[in-house]
């Protein structure tokens, strides 16, 4: 399609106003235009679009089916308009956007403790932080610093390796039989929670000490270790996890290890950057940061913030 026969923004904008108020009045004041630009701007996308948005039912507006299946992506595209505008707006100025991705449950334990106290080194430098499990490209998503768990390598970034990480089984104290385990197929016996991410880990756990159950893929299935680690705070059954991300639960004693045997990952957690990014003032802030503060977390303080 010819570019010049694209839907206008404003148009969207309209579109988006009109389904989410159902009033073509209620969208032209809340976009300080007229009802009837509202109603033009709407009836051009109908005729671009080749499909009717809505209907008028009982002289109330409806959105048609059409409609509700272009809502959707138009939500998208306005949204995207807005995070780029913004983006570019703090780009290069005093204060700057720096955008982070990194896995849920080890941002949530490992990494947010040692932000404590950025915000003071660099108070021009505003983190934007947010989950990511899949692959992704770091420069068409215009992500500052990745953290991500693997062997190192990613396309047209530098990476930094920040610690290993070995597995172990835990469990709420009162699953646990009365007798002490004789072997790690006892566990068995028990619910295994499974990691959507690690589907192999309980078979690759018990291989590595020389035992076979066809129990090693059987149970509820949880995206991250987060929820793995509050179904076994909850009695629901064994979570095989990192044990840097249960360190609370153990220190706290909600959580114990039934069977002491660790299994070293191959793979490691690393900080990714793009290549063209590693002198970018922020970036580097960022990284020093993080490299300096990667054996310990910084002790919690109330007058602390980060942003």
């Amino acid at each position: 399609m010819n570019r010049q026969h694209l839907p206008s923004l404003t148009a969207m904008q309209c579109f988006e106003a009109a389904a989410r108020h159902l009033s073509f009045t209620r969208a032209a004041a809340e976009l300080c235009l007229t009802q009837s630009a509202v109603s033009k701007q709407v009836a051009q996308l109908e005729s671009i679009l080749e499909q009717r948005l809505f209907r008028r039912v009982r002289k109330r507006l409806q959105v048609t089916p059409e409609g509700s299946l272009y809502l959707t992506d138009v939500r998208k595209i306005l949204a995207q308009v807005e995070m780029s505008m913004r983006y570019m707006q703090s780009y290069g100025g005093e204060s700057e956007v720096l955008k982070v991705t990194t896995l849920p449950t080890f941002g949530a334990r490992w990494l947010i403790p040692r932000l404590n106290g950025f915000r003071f080194r660099h108070p021009k430098v505003y983190l934007d932080i947010s989950n990511r499990i899949e692959p992704f490209d770091l420069e068409k998503e215009r992500v500052d610093v990745a953290f991500f768990f693997g062997h190192g390598a990613w396309p047209r970034a530098e990476c930094i390796k920040l610690l290993d990480e070995e597995v172990v089984p835990v469990c709420a104290p009162t699953v646990l039989p009365t007798q002490r385990l004789s072997d790690p197929l006892a566990l068995t016996k028990l619910v295994l929670l499974q990691s959507a991410t690690r589907p192999e880990a309980w078979h690759e756990w018990f291989e590595a000490q020389g035992c076979y159950t066809e129990h090693s893929y059987h149970g509820p299935r949880f995206d991250t270790f987060s929820m793995a680690l509050r179904a076994a705070r909850a009695g629901c059954g064994v979570a095989l996890v990192p044990r840097f991300l249960a360190e609370e639960e153990l220190e706290t004693g909600q959580l114990i290890i039934p069977w002491t045997f660790a299994l070293k990952s191959y793979d490691a957690y690393y900080l990714a950057y793009p290549e063209h990014m590693g002198e970018v003032a922020k970036v580097r802030g960022f990284i020093d940061w993080i490299l300096e503060h990667r054996e310990t977390a910084a002790a919690p303080s109330l007058a602390a913030s980060v942003s």
